[in-house]
């Protein structure tokens, strides 16, 4: 691909000295001053790798394109969701997909990439089980042509597009409305993902920045559920067996507060306020149990993440560009009180594969126009045909 100013200068960087040490937050902010404010104001307190785009003078391929999509991890339902809301737009815009799995084995999905290079994938899109790991591959992926473009985790490579959210703001912001709720006082279990990847890096990051803030409350216990609902409810039931105090509250980074709510339930426990993600079992088990169940979060939802991740790589292949390389999208805020609206007849406690669709565009167009010094409408994509949750 045809070098622009602002690759050459990443070259430069790199070449010579760390560009994190060069670049920081002074950099960043110089980056988001060309936004629009309701953008600058989602990169308060983020600790998202912020650099120029490698991408201003990226030249739109010839179509049909083959779109593929490096996973670190299919193994609970609101990651395959967004593969198969991935599988469905590039499909519908008719291009091939093609789709690799590496079981969260950094080294396979090196291995994976890099076979995707080589078979001259026109994008490759990931959520990416390593901040830093994939840094070197994403740069052979762009030395051949290929834009690398991340969603739910940003890496450090300066030659990726990451399109990602706050989650250290989301993590604070969990722990401020625990504090809220409480009166600011409670004692916290915390239940963090997968170790080690960027996700929950950065929420953990801002938690610990919330709780530092707020000295009635206290973390009891931290265990990792890795965002699967067994792994999960199987670490808090070990966590309230060995630890007979009192809960008043449960912090997640995950979608799985139905089990959550289940777990203290089974071991008699009184029910915690939870946080999280809303899910659709989650709503089904408040619906069939309104007094065992209390939720205030968010909805990080599979379906968005996938449709803001196609939106942004099918912009690029058609030659918009990026203004920076971290296009951080907004986290919409979903309540208990809101559960009565969302419910349809679908959501069960069981229902661990449905997702609320919201009737609205959580980041319209409007919003991924501003991240692009050329902006235009999305090609193929129209909202209102997001299959509905039931």
């Amino acid at each position: 691909m045809p070098r622009s100013k602002t690759a050459s200068r990443l070259l430069a960087l790199t070449a010579g000295a760390s560009l994190v040490a060069m670049s920081g937050a002074s950099l960043a902010q110089d980056l988001t001053a060309s936004l629009p404010d309701n953008l600058k104001s989602i990169y308060i307190g983020a600790t998202n790798p912020v650099h120029p785009s490698a991408y201003d003078n990226f030249a739109a391929p010839a179509k049909p394109w083959k779109w593929c999509h490096s996973e670190s991890y299919q193994g609970n339902p609101w990651r395959v969701t967004v593969t198969n809301e991935l599988k469905r737009l590039v499909e519908a815009a008719g291009a091939t997909f093609e789709v690799s799995d590496s079981n969260n084995d950094t080294g396979q999905q090196i291995n994976q990439i890099r076979a995707f290079i080589d078979k001259g994938c026109t994008v490759i899109t990931s959520i990416p089980g390593s901040a830093t790991a994939l840094d070197d591959v994403v740069k052979a992926a762009y030395d051949k042509g290929i834009p690398f473009i991340t969603a739910a985790g940003s890496v450090t490579s300066p030659y990726a597009i990451n399109v990602d959210s706050n989650y250290g703001a989301w993590g604070y912001d969990m722990i401020k409305a625990i504090a809220a709720d409480k009166g600011g006082k409670a004692d916290i279990l915390m239940v963090e993902g997968i170790a080690g990847h960027p996700i929950v890096v950065q929420e953990k990051e801002g938690a610990d920045r919330a709780l530092a803030e707020e000295a009635g409350l206290k973390a009891v216990r931290t265990v990792n559920g890795n965002w699967t609902a067994n792994v999960t409810k199987s670490a808090i039931l070990q966590a309230l067996a060995t630890y007979p105090g009192n809960i008043d509250a449960v912090w997640t980074t995950g979608s799985e507060s139905r089990v959550v709510a289940e777990a203290f339930a089974e071991a008699g426990r009184p029910v915690p306020l939870i946080t999280g993600s809303v899910t659709g079992d989650a709503i089904g088990y408040w619906k069939a149990n309104p007094d065992k169940y209390n939720f205030t979060g968010h909805g990080v939802l599979p379906h968005w993440t996938a449709e803001t991740l196609y939106r942004v790589a099918a912009r690029l292949l058609t030659g918009q560009h990026p203004k920076l390389n971290t296009l951080l999208m907004p986290i919409p805020a979903i309540k208990l009180a809101d559960f009565a609206g969302i419910y349809q007849a679908c959501m069960t406690p069981d229902a661990v594969s449905v997702f609320p669709i919201p009737a609205t565009d959580p980041v319209p167009e409007s919003i991924l126009d501003g991240y692009f010094s050329n902006p235009a409408p999305t090609p193929d994509y129209d909202y209102s045909k997001v299959p509905a949750a039931c």
